[in-house]
């Protein structure tokens, strides 16, 4: 049998370590990807160690993959050999009916998650249930669209679905691997945007993002500050500071929300009379929709800023990540 290379974690806490393992051959409605590129996500700490249910080990990580179909299983439609594209968080619905009898990956019980409940593309191939690919435009660029697939997805759809319209304040916390894409998606979905960072040293790159207006958190209260500017309909978490989020209540203004999409594992700090004022809410996000993320993005030109590391640097990759030392998000380049 043909071999592979691929990076996997052996259990819980374990290192990264790079295997040949055989290539695996697609089963009913599945297709085999020859992986060109994947994103190192911060999601991708859950297959490190372990705090997921039902993950199984040895896995390879991995869940924002781009690639070529390179074989299809029996009762594959709609795909082709040779036909590009993408996998995001989402492995697919479970395949007992057509549509899953609830309909999609969200509400089904038999969902799989890519990188953790099956292997994902940290390798040269991966199996994909045909039920989560996403066509891939051939103007991006594998390594480009590669972060789309989750970070892409996670800002994009949770600023879609705020209900947040044209011209409303919305505020993005944090200028890094989510955040500077979220102020690219919150310019072009219509929104007066305001960027939220610690210090004055991101101010040029969140205007030239698209901000609107930019907030130093370090020099001033935030939330007094959006006030001034109105309040905002939304204001967007992408950055894990408890503290930091706690703070930016009072900033809300009528019916605005935080919704959160950092990894954040601290609790919150909050009165709840901050909440009755002006009915606001807080809500966490994950990543919905790849498809349309990587669509909007071709369509406004909205691309991640990456850093690509071969697969056999998976480790440091994922190490420059989660210490935010990439520029802004890490992706392996596999055969792009």
């Amino acid at each position: 049998m043909p071999l592979m290379k691929a990076v996997q974690i052996k259990g819980p806490g374990a290192d990264f370590e790079m295997i040949q393992r055989e290539i695996p051959e697609p089963g009913d409605r599945e297709v085999l990807i020859k992986v060109e590129a994947c994103g190192v996500c911060h999601g991708d700490a859950i297959a490190k160690h372990g705090n997921y249910p039902g993950i199984t080990y040895p896995r390879v990580p991995g869940h924002e993959v781009v690639g070529i179909i390179d074989k299809c299983g029996p009762g594959v439609a709609d795909w082709k050999k040779g036909t590009r594209v993408g996998v995001g968080w989402s492995g697919g619905h479970c395949m007992k009916c057509p549509a899953c009898g609830k309909g999609d990956y969200y509400n089904c019980e038999n969902s799989l998650t890519t990188g953790l409940s099956i292997d994902g593309g940290y390798a040269e191939y991966m199996l994909a249930r045909m039920s989560a690919l996403v066509s891939i435009p051939a103007e991006l660029s594998s390594v480009d669209v590669a972060p789309l697939l989750c970070a892409g997805a996670t800002t994009f759809s949770a600023l879609e679905k705020s209900g947040a319209t044209g011209g409303e304040l919305v505020a993005v916390q944090g200028i890094g691997g989510l955040g500077h894409l979220a102020i690219q998606y919150s310019n072009r979905l219509g929104y007066k945007t305001v960027a939220l960072s610690r210090g004055q040293e991101k101010e040029l790159l969140a205007r030239k993002l698209g901000a609107h207006h930019f907030i130093d958190t370090e020099s001033s209260d935030a939330s007094k500050e959006l006030q001034k500017l109105g309040g905002a309909r939304v204001i967007l978490c992408t950055a894990p500071s408890t503290k930091a989020i706690s703070g930016l209540i009072n900033g809300l203004g009528m019916d605005g929300q935080i919704i959160i999409v950092a990894g954040v594992n601290e609790p919150l700090q909050l009165f709840p009379g901050q909440l009755f004022r002006g009915g606001r809410s807080i809500k966490g996000w994950h990543g919905q929709r790849p498809g349309d993320a990587v669509t909007f993005s071709m369509l406004f030109n909205i691309l991640p800023m990456i850093e690509t590391f071969p697969l056999e640097k998976a480790a440091e990759a994922f190490e420059k990540m989660m210490s935010a030392k990439v520029h802004f998000r890490s992706v392996l380049k596999i055969s792009a």
